[in-house]
């Protein structure tokens, strides 16, 4: 535990001297990518160092790895790759979600029989170590999704089992065995991906009950698993808490939905306190409403807001409450379309994706 206050200490002195440079958005797109509707690059991950990884789907609807450093400005930046085993069929291929400290990655494939696997990986990604979850099923639809890894190597995610039923799992290296857990009252346990797993192995998602209410939770590393439930969520199906993302300081972002179906943003703090939130240009319908991604080191949140007409746009907000929005360049103004924040990194870079006029994918960079 030494090690990892000292990394903690580290990392808010770096963030301290990180925060200086100007807001800059760079849009990608990964060579190979698609440009049908529905086709194209999605951000996911990144890590302190800015390096950035997704996926892309190609001009047959299959799903392909990438990672991208530089800034991801050019094609040169970026290296894309498949898992052995992955399908070749529309909707099969590589999913990418999250990258470590140290450029290991995670993510899941869909193989030719449509059944998930996880994997872990690193460039020059020549070499995959595959996950499966024992208790995770075979067929179509089922399987192991890996979703988020830490920097001592400790992976998060959920498993879909025989009967279709999600279960989350962490894992650790050498990855030979799976801690399976499921919140008391869950029918169905999902871990959020790409930053829902602290330095410290704290993991955070969501879970139904036989309502169908989603309930949020926080399972420390020794096991011990704290659900709550944010004051106004609603109690049937389809609405309640949903937990996106945890800090390496055990503060946890997500957004709540209430009984009329609109979504709000909180933000609980390591010791339980909860704090709500909307972005002031969110619509009030059902469907609309802010929904939180991702949580930085210091606090520092981003995700979407829809807006009254259903457009998408990114938003940051700062420990001490004040929201600034943002719109990638080239982001489509109709409904569904617009802009879609994933991920923040330690010094509050944001990777994600926005949708264009054409409904085509582009991955976006914004550095703070």
């Amino acid at each position: 535990m030494d090690r990892l206050q000292l990394r903690k200490v580290v990392s808010v002195v770096l963030l301290a001297c990180g925060l200086a440079s100007a807001q800059t958005i760079t849009t990608f797109s990964a060579p190979g990518a698609g440009t049908g509707a529905g086709q194209g690059t999605g951000g996911f991950g990144i890590n302190p160092d800015g390096v950035v990884v997704g996926s892309y789907v190609d001009s047959g609807n299959v799903f392909h790895g990438f990672q991208c450093v530089s800034g991801c400005g050019s094609p040169s930046s970026f290296s894309t790759f498949n898992a052995p085993g992955a399908g070749a069929g529309a909707g099969q291929g590589t999913i990418t979600f999250s990258i470590n400290l140290f450029g290991v990655i995670t993510g899941y494939y869909v193989d030719a029989n449509n059944v998930a696997h996880g994997f872990v990986t690193t460039a020059p990604f020549r070499n995959f170590t595959i996950l499966n979850e024992p208790d995770a099923g075979q067929g179509a639809g089922q399987g192991t999704i890996a979703g988020n890894i830490n920097p001592e190597g400790e992976i998060a995610g959920y498993y879909i089992d025989a009967n279709n039923v999600s279960h989350g799992f962490v894992t650790a290296p050498s990855y030979r065995t799976f801690t399976s857990f499921d919140p008391p009252g869950s029918v169905n346990t999902l871990t959020a991906v790409a930053s829902a797993l602290s330095l410290e192995g704290a993991v955070t998602g969501t879970y139904f009950d036989a309502s169908g209410a989603a309930h949020g939770y926080v399972r420390a590393a020794n096991g011990s698993i704290t659900e709550f439930n944010v004051r106004g969520a609603g109690t049937g199906s389809g609405q309640g808490t949903e937990s996106a993302s945890i800090n390496d300081l055990g503060a946890v972002t997500g957004n709540y939905i209430d009984s009329s179906g609109v979504n709000h943003g909180f933000v609980r703090g390591p010791f339980g306190g909860i704090t709500t939130f909307d972005v002031s240009a969110a619509g009030s319908g059902s469907g609309q409403g802010t929904v939180p991604e991702g949580i930085d080191l210091a606090g520092g949140i981003t995700g979407q807001y829809i807006d009254s007409d259903g457009v998408n746009h990114g938003f940051v907000r700062s420990l001490s409450g004040a929201i600034t929005s943002f719109d990638a360049p080239g982001a489509g103004t109709a409904s569904g379309q617009g802009t879609f924040p994933a991920t923040p990194n330690l010094f509050g870079a944001i990777t994600g994706q926005y949708i264009d006029a054409n409904n085509v994918h582009y991955g976006f960079l914004r550095n703070p």
